[in-house]
C-alpha cells in the first residue's frame, strides 16, 4: 500500500508532478486504485444561498462587488427554498449538498442563524452537507458542526508566494487558519484551488505542497480550472488544457491518496473523452447541476450519460462511516 505521508518536500512533489504524462497517469491510477474505488465517483451539486456584493477582491470572481460583472446581487435564500432545491439534488443522484456565500467572514447574525437551519435540514435528508461561506472562527465551527455540518470548503485558490498576485483583502494564513478551526469541530475540510489565474507551474507545485503537508489531508481537493468573467481581472486568461488539469489531479491523488479529487470548475468546457482521462488520473468527484455558484456547469443528464459511457456509479453518502442519527 502506497503510504499516506504529511512530510512531502517541494522536491518530491514537483518530481512527480514533472514525470511524462503516460507515466504520471499509470502511476496515479494505480495509486487510486490502492485506496478507492475507480468505477465510484461523487456527485455533489453546489447551490448559491447568497450571490454577489461580495467585498473581497478576488481577481477571478464575478461576485466581488467592485468588478462590473452580470451578477445579480441577491440576499440570503429562504431556508424552505434551499431545502427543496436539496431535495431535487438528491432525487437527481447528489449525495452532497454545499451551500456558497459570498461572505468575506461568517458574522454571528440572523443570517448565519438561518444557515444553521439549512444545515439542519439538509443533514437530515441524508446527505453530506457542505458550506464554503468564508472565513469563520473556532467557535463559528462547532456551530456548524452540532447543526449536522459535515464538510467546509475554503479553497487555497493558488500558492502562497502567487496569493497576494490575486487576493489582496485578505492574507494566506487566513486562510490556513479557517481549515485549522474547521479541522478543531472536526468537520471534513474541502481545499484545492484554482489553475490558469496567472500562476506558474511551481505556484501549483507550492499549493499541491502546502496541502500535502497539512496535519491531516483535506478529504476532498477540488481542481478547478478557471472560466474567464467579462468584468473581471482575469477575464483575458487563455483556457486551461486538459493536460494541465490531469497533472494537477494525478498529482493530487498520488500525494494526497485517500482523499476526494474533485473535477471542479472548467468540466462545462471539456467533452467526455477529456473527462476520461481525469477520471483516469484519479479524479473521483464532480459537481451537478446546471451552475457552480455562478459560472456555467454540464446539465444533469448530460452527466447521467457520461456516466453510462464510463460505467461509472455514484459514490453512496456517508460511504464507510456511521451516519448518526
Amino acid at each position: 500500500m502506497t503510504e499516506i505521508r504529511n512530510n512531502w518536500t517541494r522536491e518530491e512533489i514537483k518530481a512527480i508532478f514533472d514525470m511524462p504524462i503516460m507515466e504520471l497517469m499509470y502511476k496515479a491510477a494505480t495509486v487510486h486504485r490502492e485506496y478507492n474505488d475507480p468505477t465510484e465517483v461523487q456527485v455533489c451539486t453546489l447551490l448559491s444561498v447568497k450571490t454577489g456584493g461580495c467585498p473581497e477582491d478576488c481577481a477571478y470572481c464575478p461576485q466581488a462587488a467592485r468588478y462590473h460583472t452580470e451578477v445579480k446581487v441577491h440576499k440570503l435564500l429562504p431556508v424552505q427554498e434551499v431545502i427543496q432545491k436539496a431535495a431535487e439534488a438528491k432525487s437527481a443522484g447528489s449525495t452532497r449538498f454545499c451551500m456558497g456565500a459570498a461572505w468575506r467572514e461568517v458574522r454571528d447574525n440572523k443570517d448565519f442563524d438561518k444557515v444553521l437551519d439549512m444545515v439542519k435540514g439538509v443533514n437530515n435528508m441524508g446527505m453530506e452537507v457542505c458550506c464554503t461561506l468564508g472565513m469563520l472562527s473556532e467557535e463559528q465551527a462547532q456551530k456548524l458542526k452540532d447543526a449536522g455540518l459535515y464538510a467546509y470548503n475554503h479553497n487555497l485558490d493558488t500558492s502562497e508566494e502567487h496569493y497576494n498576485e490575486i487576493i489582496t483583502t485578505r492574507n494566506y494564513d487566513d486562510r490556513l487558519g479557517t481549515l485549522d478551526n474547521v479541522r478543531k469541530a472536526d468537520i471534513s475540510v474541502c481545499s484545492g484551488g484554482i489553475i490558469g489565474l496567472g500562476e506558474n507551474l511551481d505556484d501549483r507545485v507550492g499549493m499541491l505542497h502546502t496541502l500535502a503537508t497539512l496535519p491531516s489531508h483535506p478529504e476532498s481537493v477540488p481542481v478547478n480550472a478557471l472560466v474567464p468573467v467579462e468584468g473581471t481581472p482575469l477575464e483575458d486568461q487563455e483556457r486551461v488544457s486538459v493536460w494541465e488539469m490531469v497533472r494537477m489531479i494525478a498529482t493530487a491523488r498520488i500525494i494526497m491518496p485517500k482523499a476526494m479529487v474533485r473535477l471542479s470548475a472548467g468540466r462545462v468546457r471539456m467533452n467526455t473523452e477529456e473527462q476520461a482521462l481525469c477520471f483516469m488520473a484519479g479524479a473521483n468527484s464532480i459537481f451537478a447541476g446546471d451552475k457552480l455558484l455562478t459560472t456555467p456547469n454540464p446539465e444533469v443528464d448530460m452527466d447521467k450519460q457520461l456516466f453510462q459511457t464510463l460505467n461509472l456509479k455514484p459514490r453512496k453518502a456517508f460511504k464507510g462511516q456511521e451516519i448518526e442519527a
